[in-house]
């Protein structure tokens, strides 16, 4: 019998720099702080964000160790978010300085989308609803 799952609540993300992955996603994608909280017995941030129905999870620790990230490797492949409209996503974060791929159509769907990353370099998508 499958569980009775209705949704994603949250993605978590460990960041290497936390104020400049916090300014990310907050003044650039325009995610809304839900709490944020200091663990000083771990040295550690946890931001709580949230994004439609669902919520980030940004953490802090001191050295984490560094992922390998290969588009086709095992795991996490990317996070995507739907957007009205791609190319005014796509304009608005190269306004504010982020480099976005050229926008694609998805061969099965007809609908546009784009990649870009976070600043540790986390894919992430812009997928048009």
């Amino acid at each position: 019998m499958p569980l009775p799952i209705t949704g994603i609540h949250h993605v978590a993300i460990i960041a290497s720099d936390y104020a400049r992955s916090k300014a990310f996603y907050v003044d650039i994608l325009g995610c809304a702080v839900i709490a944020e909280t200091y663990r000083e017995a771990r040295d550690s941030w946890k931001l709580d964000l949230a994004l439609g129905g669902s919520q980030i999870e940004l953490f802090s620790f001191p050295d984490a160790p560094q992922r390998p990230s290969y588009p086709e490797a095992q795991g996490l492949r990317h996070l995507a978010f739907t957007v009205a409209d791609v190319a005014q996503a796509k304009a608005e974060l190269e306004q504010a300085g982020v480099a976005v791929e050229e926008i694609r159509t998805d061969s099965l769907t007809g609908r546009r989308f784009t990649f870009f990353a976070d600043p540790d370099g986390l894919p992430l998508e812009l997928y048009e609803a």
